[in-house]
This record gives C-alpha cells, structure tokens and sequence, in this order.
C-alpha cells in the first residue's frame, strides 16, 4: 500500500512540474501583420501621408498620450490646476495628425529593439524610439502601442510613450 501511495505521489508532483503554465495565443502570421503596422507607420509618417497613418489606428479618438514628468505634474498642479494628472497632456491623436499634415521639414520615427506580445486579438508593441525632424533627434524614449484585431486586421487603440530631450 506504501508503494502505492508513493507512486500516486509521485505521479502527481512529476505531472504538476511538468505542467506548463497557459501561454498567450499567438500566431506567426499574427505577428508578421503586427510587424507589418509597425513598418506601416513609419513609412507612413515619414511620407507624412495622414490618411495612411489614421487607417491604421481603430479610431481617431484613441488614447496617444505621452504622461508628463510627476515634477512637473507638482508644478502645473501648484500653479493651475490641483486635480491635474498629466497623463492625457498631449493633444491626442488629432493633434498629431494635423502636425504631420503641416510639417515643412522631414519628420521620421526610428523604432529599436520592436517587441510584439500577442493574446488572441489583442496585442502588445513595446520599442525604443526617436522622433526625428530634418534629420536631427528631436526626442527619445520607450513607445508602447497596443492593439486589436477588428475584421482581420491589426489596429493601433493606444499608444503612450515617454519622452527625453537630448542634451545639445
């Protein structure tokens, strides 16, 4: 009977060690048509064709937000406004759109280190970046979008970044 309990235990602590955990649903495909909206934008902004970079994102009142430095944050609060969060402090996508529309110069976004997270129809895209205009780095920093499949295609719902000046 000892045996017998001992090989159940057994059994039982092999297969709970071997048991993985659930993983993301994720398909090659998938992530190949994510690449590909990454590569989209950027052309996209770089052509400054605003009709190209609205079709990829769900709608044109999505969250596009770079949150302010919390020490500045303190400093608005203190001066205008005791309940402001700096989180929606861009002007959101609109806004963005109407810049690139108007820019005289050539604007451009490199992405480094791109890395797509895939579950199902949601999706993750997190990278490094730099913005840049007439070929100068005009800010830098972490981009993360995310995104939803809708009619079999990928969309752009939110895209919030942090933002860092170089030193001149």
């Amino acid at each position: 009977m000892r045996r017998f309990i001992s090989a159940v235990l057994c059994g039982l602590f092999v297969s709970a060690a071997l048991a993985a955990p659930p993983k993301p649903v994720s398909t090659p495909e998938d992530v190949a048509a994510i690449t590909a909206v990454t590569e989209q934008f950027q052309a996209a902004l770089k052509a400054r064709d605003v009709k190209a970079l609205s079709s990829l994102m769900l709608n044109s009142n999505i969250m596009w937000t770079a949150p302010m430095a919390d020490k500045r944050v303190q400093q608005i609060r203190a001066e205008l406004d005791p309940n402001f969060d700096g989180v929606r402090a861009s002007g959101g996508y609109n806004d963005f759109a109407h810049f690139v529309k108007d820019a005289k110069l050539p604007i451009e976004e490199r992405f480094y280190n791109v890395k797509v997270t895939q579950d199902g129809d949601l999706a993750w895209v997190m990278f490094d970046y730099e913005f840049v205009g007439d070929g100068v780095v005009e800010n830098y920093g972490v981009e993360t979008w995310q995104m939803v499949k809708r009619g079999g295609q990928w969309k752009i719902f939110s895209v919030v970044w942090s933002v860092h000046i170089p030193e001149k």
